[in-house]
């Protein structure tokens, strides 16, 4: 597994693979939040139900976290190997002319939403360690309805909401690159590639406008009427 990883195009298929993990977190993350919005009893039944299952807290969720930094530091590593093959930098260079600028910037994006993934580990990861393990409160009658309300209290800033929508969009540029790129570093070239960009391209404007969407809804809706 060491010696793959040392390829470039080990890497490759690693930070593909890792990517389409995160894509899966990503939509059940969206849909969880989306809840949130339709029903207040649901949102709350499904993330207590995440919060305390033991599958999901022991196994899948370490699985996240070290999947997230994994991605993260393959994209690096791939990037300064990309810049260490290049030593020659020309005097005038047209990047467009042969890749989009989210394919270009794909390390820069990533940084971003990698910063942005600290701040919600600080506003909703860390608080829950500490509110479950450190407090030890799970067991407290109306531990089941804390989570509508833990949720849409973090929107209730302004600029807190900017963040997440300037965040949510340079998503949004990553994935129209990542999230079709993935594909095709694991081999996946067939009859099928053309539905398979169109469905990539909506999902990618899709789920992040729909984060939008979440973060700005609550953020009027808890404005005085």
């Amino acid at each position: 597994m060491s010696g793959l990883l040392k390829s470039s195009i080990g890497r490759k298929v690693a930070m593909a693979l890792s990517g389409l993990f995160l894509v899966v977190f990503l939509t059940q993350h969206f849909v969880i939040n989306l809840l949130s919005v339709f029903s207040e009893e649901t949102h709350n039944t499904v993330s207590h139900f995440m919060g305390t299952n033991p599958l999901v807290q022991f196994g899948l969720q370490p699985v996240l976290i070290f999947g997230v930094f994994f991605h993260f530091i393959m994209g690096i590593k791939l990037e300064l190997q990309n810049r260490k093959s290049r030593p020659v930098k020309y005097v005038s260079y047209n990047g467009g002319a042969n890749a989009t600028w989210m394919s270009r910037n794909m390390i820069y994006t990533g940084l971003v939403v990698l910063a942005f993934l600290g701040l919600h580990f600080y506003d909703f990861f860390i608080p829950e360690l500490i509110h479950k393990y450190a407090e030890n409160h799970t067991a407290e009658v109306g531990d089941a309805t804390r989570y509508y309300a833990e949720t849409i209290h973090k929107f209730e800033q302004p600029w807190r909401v900017g963040i997440y929508v300037v965040s949510f969009v340079l998503l949004m540029l990553h994935l129209l690159h990542g999230f079709q790129s993935s594909f095709q570093s694991v081999g996946f070239n067939n009859k099928y590639s053309k539905a398979l960009k169109g469905f990539t391209t909506a999902w990618a404007i899709i789920i992040p406008l729909g984060f939008i969407f979440i973060a700005v809804y609550h953020h009027f809706n808890q404005l005085p009427h």
